[in-house]
């Protein structure tokens, strides 16, 4: 029972994740509609997840993530998203089949085992149906960090959850902690100025991105990121 309701728990967060990643509020029907399940029942269980500190409720208007919930929401989600990744291209499995059989997995996979998939996929920035990837939350400045480790029981994780630069919303600011990819992508970014404590302010509305994004640098330049570098830079967004 105890295991089922852990379950049932990541599915409601991955839903609030998915709809409302940067503190978006996400409505009771957009809930419903995503897991299938009555208007009713996702009014109880969004009440029990409150309760449990992991989001924010407002009756008849919606809830959003805390930071709680969000580090779980993007631990299931960034699972789910590797599963799909190593269902596809590793074991190809049918397209038609991944997505479900992600969901099966996805609550069963350790931390360490989601840590081999990521070094067996290089470090992958989006899921087959290119949907952003969250990073680890393991306490790491860059992959090379992470690769150069090899115990995995001597590694910390981080105690902040980290949103993509192609995640926020307009207007919204914070620090790069994290770089994902290998050498050659990490130094194009070192290029355009950008590396660890860099602060940034996203300049692009959600729905005005094309092939890239732009973004104020240090509250005084302006750079144009390519999507798939940006994919992979992560900021710990200011309150």
């Amino acid at each position: 029972m105890a295991k089922e309701l852990s379950e049932n728990i990541e599915e409601y967060l991955e839903v609030l994740y998915r709809e409302g990643s940067n503190k978006e509020q996400v409505s009771t029907t957009t809930i419903s509609k995503n897991l299938g399940i009555a208007p009713g029942s996702v009014t109880q269980m969004l009440k029990k997840l409150e309760s449990l500190g992991y989001i924010e409720y407002v009756p008849y208007k919606g809830a959003i993530l805390t930071d709680s919930g969000m580090k779980i929401a993007q631990k299931i989600t960034r699972k789910h998203r590797i599963l799909e990744k190593f269902l596809a291209e590793i074991l190809n499995i049918k397209k038609e089949n991944i997505h479900e059989q992600a969901c099966e997995m996805e609550h069963s996979l350790s931390d360490e085992a989601e840590r081999a998939l990521c070094h067996l996929l290089q470090h992958p920035d989006l899921c087959p149906t290119d949907n952003i990837i969250p990073a680890c939350d393991l306490d790491f400045k860059n992959c090379d960090e992470c690769d150069s480790t090899h115990d995995f029981e001597d590694i910390d994780n981080r105690k902040y959850s980290l949103l993509s630069l192609t995640e926020l919303n307009e207007n919204s600011n914070g620090e790069v902690f994290f770089i994902r990819g290998e050498k050659g992508s990490i130094s194009k970014i070192h290029e355009l100025g950008i590396d660890i404590g860099t602060d940034i302010t996203s300049k692009t509305s959600n729905t005005s991105r094309s092939n890239n994004i732009r973004v104020l640098k240090d509250n005084m330049d302006e750079v144009k990121i390519p999507l798939d570098l940006a994919h992979n830079i992560f900021v710990k967004v200011s309150e």
